[in-house]
């Protein structure tokens, strides 16, 4: 076998060398920033709900720490910003503060300490508050909305207020607020939100009617909107009906995949001509009555890729 000239081998090894000492100068010591806009909730006389904004790094934010008097309590995805903390005691006093952490294991330094106060328990409330009342929302930028809604009513107090987005609980704000700010969206998304109210024995109410909103595009975003529109539900007797009106795509809509409870159920697909203006769909349904079902739907688009999710609708098996 032929060797390489003693130059190659040299220069080769130089060239390791120096790429080996690249990677460690590139070793990634530097801590995300502290997490800003934390927030503590009693959602009921033994949990409370701890909230905080997205903190930034150099590279990226892979998870959060919560700690409750300098314990780690929690350990989360950087894509949560949220957790409610359960097994607490009543009429106390708690202090917490939140850390970032990245995928070479720096941590920030503590948040500021937020504290929080149980409420007293309420033995044998079995009694769930009202629903919310004419919930409403704008929206505020790409990436953020506000929503608003009546008071609850409630036999011993309402405690906090739960926002809901697709039956996931993402926000809570004190049952003496009747407002909450949702950030971190997507630009250009449609949203679905309800809200429901909480008490200190943790009933909660039925959901506020659900409030749509479309988040802003991000700037030089022309892109057209894909998401069908105008969905609405109504559940018969072993049927549920669907009405919606499909995106404009610049061709017919031939498919839809309508999705239940998060999950796909099956495509609708017209094998003649798709119809004009608004579309129905009737879906037969054999569960118990009292079942309930998310619904939503996205269509097929010309290049064969699917477009956005509609908004949700929530419908009751009659």
């Amino acid at each position: 076998m032929q060797r390489p000239p003693t130059s190659v081998v040299l220069a080769c090894s130089a060239a390791l060398l120096f790429a080996a000492c690249t990677v460690q100068d590139e070793k990634d010591d530097k801590p995300p920033s502290v997490p800003v806009g934390v927030s503590a909730q009693a959602g009921s006389a033994t949990s409370v709900h701890v909230m905080w904004d997205r903190a930034a790094d150099n590279n990226e934010v892979t998870g959060y720490e919560v700690y409750r008097k300098g314990t780690k309590v929690k350990s989360l995805p950087g894509s949560k910003h949220m957790v409610d903390i359960d097994g607490l005691a009543p009429r106390t006093a708690y202090t917490f503060t939140v850390r970032a952490r990245d995928a070479a294991g720096n941590l920030s330094g503590p948040s500021a300490a937020i504290s929080v106060t149980t409420p007293a328990p309420a033995p044998d409330d079995r009694r769930a508050p009202s629903p919310p009342r004419q919930a409403k929302g704008r929206t505020d930028s790409g990436t953020t909305v506000t929503l608003t809604w009546q008071r609850a009513t409630d036999d011993t107090g309402v405690t906090s207020y739960d926002i809901y987005q697709e039956d996931s609980r993402i926000h809570s704000v004190s049952g003496t607020r009747t407002t909450a700010r949702v950030t971190g969206l997507r630009p250009g998304t449609v949203y679905t939100f309800t809200v429901r109210a909480r008490d200190a024995a943790e009933n909660s109410s039925p959901d506020s009617n659900s409030v749509d909103l479309t988040t802003s595009s991000t700037p030089g975003d022309d892109s057209p909107n894909t998401a069908p529109t105008g969905l609405e539900v109504t559940a018969h007797k072993g049927s549920i009906e669907l009405s919606w009106t499909p995106p404009e795509t610049g061709a017919p809509v031939t498919e839809h995949q309508l999705h239940l409870n998060g999950t796909l159920a099956t495509t609708i697909v017209w094998g003649g001509q798709p119809p004009a203006g608004t579309a129905t769909y009737t879906m037969t349904v054999t569960d118990r009555p009292g079942t309930r079902y998310s619904i939503k739907l996205r269509a097929r688009l010309p290049d064969g890729t699917w477009g956005d999710f509609s908004a949700q609708r929530t419908v009751v098996v009659r």
